[in-house]
């Protein structure tokens, strides 16, 4: 049994790039139909989380930017992210982003600025290539977007979210169901920058889902806080401690 699973192991724990090798070697295709593929898309799956997980080990403290890939260099709120980014990087924190545009792009540049923490990008491989941006560091790509949102989730400390769209919006509710559910641990603050921009969405939140219906707890409007300025956002940051969940 115990040399059937480190041949297993060898099967599962290869980095992505093998995986066409390691289908052909198995006679799996990669094809349209699902039912085809299904194993293909496990090692692929299997390899990300691997590759991922790996990848994140070598990072101490860090902290996760969210925000619009619309956001121009021009924008209030991309020089915002670019200062706290700067900031943070040169306390050694690493500074991580989805490795794109706008707000993305703005937390790598601050970092990139500095002379000490890491900027860091989880990029997402689109049928039209998301370019990884000019300021990034260290970087790994990710064809699934579960995997990705994993790791950008998983080893920071802080979570720092800028105005954004959709994409912003699904990771801001995923996280803070990760925390009302203490999968995240609850210490882990969330930071929502411009009360211009999240405060009418955060008070339909706290009138409509909670006082109004009760769909959750009060408890869980606290799991958010809101600031206007990088400075504001690095006092919260700065105090923060490592996670003691992470387990590599």
């Amino acid at each position: 049994m115990a040399n059937h699973q480190k041949e297993l192991k060898k099967k599962i724990l290869v980095p992505a790039s093998e995986l066409p090798k390691i289908a052909k070697e198995q006679k799996i295709k990669e094809s349209n139909d699902f039912k085809e593929s299904v194993q293909w898309r496990i090692f692929r799956i299997m390899a990300e989380f691997v590759d991922g997980f790996e990848f994140l080990s070598d990072f101490g403290k860090a902290v996760t930017f969210f925000g619009s890939a619309r956001t121009p260099v021009s924008d209030p709120y991309y020089k915002e992210a670019r200062k706290l980014a700067k900031m943070l990087a040169d306390e050694n924190f690493a500074v991580f982003s989805g490795g794109g545009p706008g707000i993305m792009e703005a937390a790598n540049q601050g970092a990139y600025e500095s002379k000490k923490g890491d900027s860091v990008g989880l990029n997402i491989q689109l049928k039209y290539e998301q370019r990884v941006n000019d300021f990034v560091k260290k970087a790994m790509g990710f064809h699934y977007f579960f995997t990705r949102k994993v790791m950008l989730s998983y080893s920071a400390q802080a979570y720092v979210f800028f105005p954004g769209g959709f994409g912003t919006l699904d990771e801001f509710f995923e996280i803070l169901t990760l925390i009302q559910t203490e999968k995240i641990p609850q210490y882990i603050p969330i930071i929502c920058i411009s009360r211009e921009y999240w405060k009418p969405f955060l008070d339909w939140i706290e009138e409509t889902t909670f006082q109004k219906n009760r769909f959750i707890d009060k408890e869980d409007i606290s799991f958010y806080q809101l600031v206007d300025s990088a400075e504001e956002a690095f006092e919260i940051i700065k105090n923060t401690k490592l996670r003691d969940d992470i387990h590599y």
